[in-house]
């Protein structure tokens, strides 16, 4: 299990980063401020004359975002790998699983390594030096 969990990490470690670091940047562009506050009705276009916002709705445009917080969906974008076609979805999904593998391989490697040192009556506990 060590001998996969080594091997596979050396090639999905930089695909790990990537996702990591895309997800906290895409978080990042949502709690961002805007440079210059400004409200969607003076950002939207006016609504076609024949529309009809219908009755007991509150219609509103969407807001706009500016600076910084306007690259999340770019961001997304490059963290789920659609940025770079059938190729990059299928690497983000497989980084996916190997990063479930990771957790439960190393889980797994950890209780055999606490379950040999309780067996041959080592000190230290759960975590030992």
């Amino acid at each position: 299990m060590r001998k996969w969990h080594r091997w596979l990490s050396v090639f999905f470690g930089v695909f790990l980063f990537w996702i990591a670091a895309t997800g906290l940047l895409s978080q990042a562009a949502d709690l961002w401020p805007s440079a210059e506050p400004t409200t969607a009705e003076q950002l939207a276009p006016a609504p076609p004359a024949a529309f009809v916002c219908p009755k007991g709705w509150r219609c509103r445009p969407p807001e706009a975002t500016t600076g910084f917080a306007s690259l999340k969906g770019f961001f997304h974008h490059l963290h789920s790998g659609e940025e770079f076609g059938l190729p990059g979805v299928i690497i983000s999904i497989l980084s996916g699983l190997a990063l479930a593998f990771f957790s439960l391989s190393g889980l797994w490697m950890y209780i055999r390594m606490w379950s040999n040192r309780r067996s041959k009556k080592l000190n230290g506990g759960m975590f030992w030096k």
